[in-house]
């Protein structure tokens, strides 16, 4: 099983669609607030919210909460300031995969603590923006299932 946590999230449709992609791969949601919509906001629902009672997921109000109820789990933290990519990181049964706020990404203080452990998923640099949140998700997630074999997956 693998960890996805969202740092903040904004945008309810992208935690609804992740959290669909968390219920179909087997994957335990990790949402870290304060988040900018209610968890019960219809936004979700029409985004995923009909699969939220098959979905493991817990609440946290500070990223420090988090890294205190796991002090030995493995972290990795996706930035479009990493210097690997996503396929060189060797992700392993029960990691933590963290992704920032749609609007601004990960903190600096978080980012300065886990150099080692930033990754990003590839993009052209035309633009400032970049991918999805619920679409680097994915891709991440599905990178880490990959390498684990897809466990309990058809």
């Amino acid at each position: 099983m693998i960890n996805i946590v969202l740092f903040r999230p904004e945008i309810p449709q992208n935690t609804g669609n992740i959290g669909r992609t968390c219920v179909l791969t087997g994957a335990k949601l990790h949402l870290i607030g304060p988040m900018g919509f209610h968890i019960d906001d219809k936004t979700v629902a029409k985004a995923g919210l009909d699969y939220w009672n098959e979905l493991d997921v817990t609440l946290y109000s500070s990223y420090e909460e988090l890294r205190e109820k796991y002090p030995d789990a493995t972290f990795y933290f996706s930035s479009t300031k990493g210097k690997k990519f996503h396929t060189e990181v060797k992700f392993q049964d029960n990691d933590f995969i963290v992704f920032g706020r749609e609007s601004s990404g990960l903190p600096e203080y978080i980012m300065s603590e886990n150099q080692g452990q930033l990754f990003r998923v590839p993009m052209v640099e035309t633009t400032t923006r970049s991918l999805n949140l619920s679409n680097t998700v994915a891709i991440v997630a599905y990178e880490a299932l990959r390498q684990l074999g897809y466990p309990e997956m058809i």
